[in-house]
């Protein structure tokens, strides 16, 4: 009796940087519901990826994880929103992601790579991450509730105002 080896084998992934095969919908509805994402605006998120590499898992077509890098393409990257579905977890996806986000040609040669994780320490310190040996010398800006309802009144994120539109017209590059 023959053996079905189908159940054995690690489902066949695809990992892309096309944006255009990004499913947007499924990247804001996970990224919402996310500990460091909490209730972002669709808009936030198209914006973001707008300005990022962006890269989708795929599985038989469909975008199963996410992930993007926040460079300048010459000496500094930082890794933000991986995810992988549940359903996914545990099988390769993220780390065929990781390689796949490290190798990219845009991406060589960076002085620095940079991340914030609660849980996948073990994930990336497969791909050479380590803690911050000076934490001490990192500092940050940190607003977790940016994306909750705002008060009348409150600033709306992404929401630039005249006299900052103004400043900005005013500098020259």
């Amino acid at each position: 009796m023959k053996r079905d080896h189908s159940k054995d084998a690690k489902p066949e992934y695809q990992v892309s940087a096309q944006a255009r095969r990004l499913d947007i919908g499924l990247i804001h509805e996970f990224l919402r519901g996310s500990h460091w994402a909490k209730n972002i605006p669709r808009s936030v998120v198209v914006r973001a990826i707008r300005n990022s590499i962006c890269f989708g898992v795929f599985y038989m077509g469909r975008q199963i994880g996410f992930g993007r890098v926040i460079t300048d393409r010459a000496t500094f990257a930082h890794v933000a929103d991986v995810f992988v579905l549940p359903g996914h977890r545990g099988r390769g996806a993220a780390q065929l992601l990781l390689r796949a986000m490290l190798g990219h040609r845009q991406l060589q040669g960076l002085r620095r790579w940079m991340l914030a994780t609660l849980d996948a320490h073990g994930l990336y310190k497969k791909f050479g991450f380590v803690p911050l040996s000076r934490p001490e010398s990192h500092m940050t800006i940190h607003r977790p509730d940016i994306y909750q309802k705002k008060k009348r009144g409150a600033e709306t994120p992404g929401k630039t105002s005249k006299s900052k539109i103004q400043t900005r017209r005013s500098l020259k590059f």
